[in-house]
């Protein structure tokens, strides 16, 4: 039987709109904000079309000449902020938009890693967010964030968290909202944990389905979860620089350490002073001072081998029981 070729057509997703141009618009939730995205990004929480805080377009971005010869570029104006990678593409964000320009053959799992990554990083931190580069896990109503050096065991200590029975607020890009003062808030980002393989065949999240690898030289599987995420905001309660130890252990960083820290691993400093143009670097530093105060920073000594990654699930619960700071 002959149908109709409108009959053939492929429905639109509940969550997606045709874009001019005739992309398709997804629209998700993530960070608080409702997201309109050219780019397809199952990795985030789908959302009914709606006007966006945040809108992802694709097509060319004029990045200026004298950076976009190199593999890796990155350029911080007023307005304006771009972010240029040879193999997959250019970002630049401006306001409540970022646009995408990406490299030949470049398809949209590829355009997801620094979408999520640091161009998202740098679209929250332009809405006046606090965005450190982190994990962080809620534990009933309260929440503890991991911040550390590459190996640390951030996602891999957030992995055993959820393993106990905890919920994933967001994993890589933590961003805090100071709106109130007395109350930091962490914004929960999308049910996604990158885990190395190691560390996944130890952890074994039975609530978690495994994401195709989209690069060779993309070490740690995404694992979406299908439970054991919180979809609301939380305080922040703890925070704690991850290293290794011979045994579980937390200790409280001292006031002249705890802001240190705090600069150390939020997310805009990775990319030098250039990325705190004009009045940004005093409001960052006043940001990251008020944290410090108000939360505090902990050392918690992480044993080494995933044998023992419990224990230091452990001695977190034990924290946040003491109710103290």
């Amino acid at each position: 039987m002959n149908l109709p070729i409108a009959s053939l057509a492929q429905p639109e997703p509940a969550n997606a709109t045709t874009a001019p141009g005739g992309r398709v618009r997804h629209f998700y939730k993530a960070y608080g904000l409702v997201v309109s995205s050219e780019v397809a990004l199952p990795e985030l929480e789908p959302a009914a079309p709606a006007t966006p805080d945040l809108e992802i377009a694709v097509g060319p971005v004029d990045f200026p000449e004298t950076a976009s010869h190199r593999a890796t570029a990155f350029l911080f104006e007023a307005t304006r902020q771009y972010l240029s990678w040879q193999a997959v593409g250019t970002f630049m964000i401006s306001g409540r938009r970022i646009e995408v320009d990406p490299a030949p053959r470049v398809d949209d799992p590829l355009l997801a890693f620094p979408l999520l990554g640091p161009v998202m990083a740098l679209a929250l931190h332009q809405r006046g967010l606090l965005v450190l580069h982190a994990s962080a896990i809620a534990v009933g109503g309260r929440s503890v964030i991991f911040m550390g050096d590459k190996g640390a065991g951030k996602s891999t200590t957030a992995g055993a968290m959820i393993r106990a029975g905890h919920r994933l607020l967001t994993d890589d890009v933590v961003a805090l909202d100071l709106s109130d003062p007395e109350r930091p808030m962490i914004l929960p980002g999308f049910p996604q944990l990158k885990l190395a393989a190691d560390a996944a065949g130890a952890i074994r999240l039975e609530q978690a389905e495994v994401r195709p690898q989209v690069h060779p030289q993309i070490d740690k599987a995404q694992h979406r979860l299908h439970d054991g995420f919180a979809a609301e905001a939380v305080p922040v309660s703890r925070i704690y620089v991850l290293e290794r130890g011979a045994r579980a252990a937390i200790s409280p960083l001292t006031g002249a350490a705890a802001l240190p820290a705090i600069i150390k691993f939020s997310y805009i400093t990775r990319f030098g002073r250039q990325a705190l143009p004009g009045d940004f670097a005093a409001a960052h530093l006043r940001q990251c001072a008020h944290v410090a105060g108000r939360v505090g920073v902990s050392r918690l000594e992480v044993p080494a081998g995933l044998a023992r990654i419990d224990e230091a699930v452990a001695a977190i619960e034990t924290d946040l029981a003491s109710g103290t700071r």
